[in-house]
Formats: structure tokens, C-alpha cells, sequence
């Protein structure tokens, strides 16, 4: 029999941490088609561990705000209510001001395109802001509207009498 060419047989050698961390700077990790990361140990034994991203938290920040569950978003999200409760009890927690944030960001926003040029944006703006301020001066409009004759307007005043009556009484005269 001849001599091996290759020389003598070398003991396998694991390749070190280096090498292995070398590998790992060029891995890109998997999306699902719903844009969900897909978790490394998919297909082995037992459930996958659940990775927190923005674009959940944004979303269960939307869900609060419609006034939903903790079992239904959970369930939109693909988690289960104690995984929801662990991974997003900060977003939970502002279950009662979630409206007013959602409300708040999309106020700016609609400012924003507006400043920028956009005129549908400015009308929506605009339409949302006499909503919530109009019934503060919805009084104040209607007193100054109302054009009113000598007569009615003297009996106006005489029903109001002003509360500063000591302005309009003069002094006493003393003798």
C-alpha cells in the first residue's frame, strides 16, 4: 500500500469563539411574511421565545386607544395574555392616557403637513381644532352675533347689572 499524499490525519478542532463570532457579523436575521422576525430556534422543541419590537409596541399603544382587551390584543398580536403582560406592561400601563397619545401624535402630525403646505391637512387640522375648542366661545359668539336694538340692549343691562357698583356711584357730597 502506498503513503497517503494528504499526510498525517489531524486530530478536529472546534473552531474558536473568534472564528464563530466572525460567522455571526454576517448574519441577517429572518422576517416572517407578516414582517415579524422569525426567532433562531424555530421548528425545535418548545415555543420560541417572543421578541419585543417597535412596531408592536406601537401597535398595542393604536389597540388601547380603540378601547381593546388585553385577551384581544394578544390574540392580534400572536401572544399569549401573561407573554403580552410580560413584554409590554409599560405600554399596558398607560391604558387610560393611550387615547390622548394616539389623539396627540396625530394632531402633530396633521400640523406638521400643514406648516409644510398641505392644505387637505390644514382643513382637517383646523375642522379638529373648532371641535374641541368651538364650545368654549360658542357664548362669547352668540352675545357679540346678536345685533340688538336701544331698547333691548337698555333692557339687557338693567337685567345684568355691572358688580363693580361702587365705580359707578358717585361720591357723596358732604355739607
Amino acid at each position: 500500500m502506498g503513503k497517503s499524499l494528504a499526510g498525517p490525519r489531524q486530530p478536529y478542532r472546534a473552531p474558536s469563539h473568534s472564528w464563530v463570532f466572525f460567522l455571526m457579523e454576517d448574519f441577517e436575521p429572518a422576517f416572517d411574511l407578516l414582517g415579524d422576525p422569525i426567532p433562531a430556534g424555530l421548528g425545535k422543541r418548545g415555543r420560541p421565545p417572543h421578541n419585543p419590537t417597535q412596531q408592536n409596541r406601537n401597535k398595542i399603544m393604536l389597540l388601547l386607544a380603540q378601547g381593546w382587551t388585553d385577551a384581544r390584543i394578544a390574540g392580534a398580536i400572536g401572544i399569549t395574555v401573561p407573554t403580552l403582560r410580560k413584554h409590554y406592561f409599560r405600554e399596558l400601563r398607560t391604558r387610560d392616557v393611550a387615547r390622548d397619545r394616539v389623539e396627540s401624535i396625530g394632531l402633530l402630525t396633521l400640523w406638521e403637513q400643514a406648516r409644510s403646505g398641505n392644505t387637505a391637512a390644514m382643513k382637517e387640522f383646523f375642522r379638529r381644532h373648532d371641535m374641541a375648542v368651538g364650545p368654549l366661545f360658542d357664548d362669547r359668539v352668540k352675545e357679540a352675533s346678536e345685533k340688538l336694538g336701544k331698547k333691548e340692549q337698555r333692557e339687557r343691562e338693567a337685567r345684568t347689572p355691572p358688580s363693580d357698583w361702587e365705580s359707578i356711584i358717585p361720591p357723596a357730597v358732604s355739607h
